[in-house]
This record gives C-alpha cells, structure tokens and sequence, in this order.
C-alpha cells in the first residue's frame, strides 16, 4: 500500500500542507519541533483513525482553530487509487470518509491501510506494564483480521456492563450472579475467541521476532515471547470456555468487592525476553530499544507475509539511539526492503552514504515550522 498524497489543514502545526510523497523511501528532515512527526503521525492517522502521539483528538487539532482536516491518496495491490479523510471537531467529534463516502464505524477504517509505525515510546512495550504491551497486541492484530477487531470491541463492551453491574451495592448476591449469567457466556465466548487468536498469531510470529532481531543484533542473543493468559488451557475453544467459567466463578467475591472483572484478555500480558533473561527486569536501555526496533521490523515482515499488501513502515527519530554499525544495518535494510518507508530525522547526513545505488527511490523532505520543501541528498 502506498499514499502519494497527503493534505493537512489544522493539524498540529500544519495549517496548510500538501506534499506529494515518493513510492520507496521518504526521508523527513528538519530541527526539532518543525513538524516531521506530524507528518508521519498524520498517516498513522488515516491509517488507524488515531495519533500515535497523542491519547486524544484534540490536543492533535491546531490551537485556536474548530476543526482539523486530513486527506490522504492511496493506491495498493488489491484497492486501487482511493481516497480516506479523517475530520475532526470539537463540537462534531470524527468522521471518516472513504471516496467522499462516510464509514458507518470507525473501526471499518482499520486493516483497509496496513502500517507499523516505530517510535522512541515504543521501548516501552519492554519496560513497562502489560497495557501497553495488550494496546500493541490488539493494535498489530486488528490490522490483520477483522472478526478479532469485532470481537475485541464487543469483548469490551460487555466488560463495561459487567463492571457497571459489578459496581452496584444495592444487589443482593443472588440478583447480581443472576444477572451476571448472560454477560458472562457472552464474556466467555469472546474472550476466548481472542485468547486464542492471539496466542496463534503469537506463535507464528515468533520466528519473525527472532529474524528482526538477529538482523540488527547479530548472532548472538535469542529473542523470544511468551504469552501470559489466565490458564495454560489455550490449545482450544472448548478448553479455555470450561478454564474460564471456572474462574469467573472462583473470583466472584473478589469481583464484587473490587467492583471490577479480574479474568479475560484484557488483563493478560506478553513476556518478552532475550535468551533466558526476563527484558522487563533486567534488560539495559540499550536492549530495550534494540528489542523494540527488531518487534516493529519483525511487525512489518509479518504483515508483508500475511498480507495481500505492503504495510506503510513509519520510523520517527530512531537513529539517534543506535550506534554506527547498527545503523549503517538498518539503513541498508530499508533501502533493499520492498514497500513505502517514511523516516524522520534531525540529522539528514545519516543516509549521505547509502543514496548512490538507489537515488532514484529516495525523495528527501525538508520542514521548517510546518512548511514542507522537497530537496536533495547533501553528498
């Protein structure tokens, strides 16, 4: 998939933008806070209907202004020469819009523009706790299958009425486990479908992971992930319903005294390790980031193999933390790699050495306060 065209009224400091991008590699330049993010976090806009800078809407609209607009032209393999604008008002909230044709939900929006996006927040996947590692998970799957995206939204809907439920004093224990009966064979079903989708998708990425990181690290440390379910009972449906029933039923006291639900997806988590070692509590900076480079290069080969289309691969400001070698490995990659790949960088020297072979793929772009130029390698 790739985008040729993208327009910005009002978004962060982007009053006005149109750039014309190239169909390999785009290279993002400028000083800090001219606006290369922005760009980049646009696309990811189109693409998930969301920044991933921001947690909400409008702190991405420009100050002082009532609405946002962004428009993207893309074409693919399968979809050819379409059209996604994203709107955004405080008054109105967002509108998506495919061929000047509005969506009937947002999340329709998801998977139709495959990307993976790399950032300098993303080590914490590897540092941090397990929500952010289950944002990245629901996020990476729901890009390749839509009954997980179904299923996921519905799954959280039913735990905010069982929690609304949950969190009601006036009902005798009786009334409150009646009814919990049907949010509960609802929570059971869809939980366990997720659960299983994503231990399956897990399972095959993990070769991928260890490919990723052995193409920036070398040889030399194994990667590996372990998925933490609630039970170990998830090499099927019917096992992990008869799991989950059961747990429901055992935390029922607990439940109602924290007013919450404490079994399903939404509290599981990945381990991530490096050989046997557990990153989260003994990984180094360096190995945070390095492992969190090798997850979002293993994403985009996964998707690249599942896939009918190339994912758009978004990179902002991640050359700054690796070491020359490391770099020179990347850059290397990215330029032999098939696909659209959108780098943003202080530092435009960086690919000063790698443009020679491969000129005539490379578009370089300069930003300076939210003007857009399109300029030349420095050699």
């Amino acid at each position: 998939m790739i985008i040729n065209q993208l327009t910005l009224k009002n978004f962060r400091n982007h009053t006005n933008t149109e750039v014309e991008w190239g169909k390999r590699l785009n290279i993002i330049t400028g000083s800090n806070g001219a606006g290369k993010t922005n760009l980049i976090d646009a696309i990811h806009y189109l693409c998930m209907s969301r920044s991933f800078v921001s947690t909400t809407d409008q702190y991405v609209l420009q100050f002082g202004e009532k609405e946002l607009i962004i428009t993207g032209k893309f074409s693919g393999s399968i979809r050819s020469n379409f059209q996604v604008t994203c709107s955004y008002s405080r008054g109105n909230g967002k509108k998506i819009l495919i061929n000047d044709s509005p969506l009937d939900k947002l999340s329709d929006l998801i998977g139709m523009v495959p990307v993976v996006v790399l950032s300098p927040d993303d080590k914490k996947l590897t540092s941090e706790g397990p929500s952010e590692r289950r944002s990245f998970l629901d996020s990476f799957i729901s890009q390749l299958s839509k009954s997980y995206l179904k299923d996921l939204i519905e799954y959280r809907r039913v735990i905010k009425q069982r929690n609304t439920l949950l969190s009601n004093q006036s009902l005798s224990q009786s009334a409150l486990r009646t009814l919990l009966e049907p949010w509960d064979e609802q929570l059971i079903r869809l939980g366990s479908k997720i659960t299983v989708k994503r231990a399956e998708i897990l399972h095959r990425f993990s070769i991928f992971l260890e490919q990723g990181y052995e193409l920036i690290a070398g040889i030399g440390h194994r990667p590996k992930l372990e998925y933490k379910a609630f039970t170990d009972e998830i090499s099927s449906i019917e096992s992990l319903e008869t799991a989950y029933r059961e747990a429901l039923s055992n935390d029922f006291a607990r439940e109602r005294d924290r007013q919450l639900t404490l079994t399903g997806p939404h509290r599981d988590d990945i381990t991530f390790y490096l050989d046997d070692m557990e990153l989260r509590k003994f990984g180094s900076q360096g190995q945070h980031r390095l492992f969190a480079l090798a997850l979002k290069i293993a994403q985009r080969n996964f998707y690249e193999h599942e896939l009918d289309d190339l994912p758009i691969f978004l990179l902002d400001d991640v050359f700054g933390d690796l070491d020359p070698h490391k770099t020179n490995v990347l850059v290397e990659m990215l330029t032999n790699q098939s696909g659209q790949t959108f780098i943003t960088s202080a530092n435009k020297n960086l690919f000063v050495n790698f443009v020679e072979s491969k000129e005539d793929e490379i578009h370089y772009y300069e930003v300076d306060n939210g003007l857009v130029t399109m300029t030349t390698s420095e050699k």
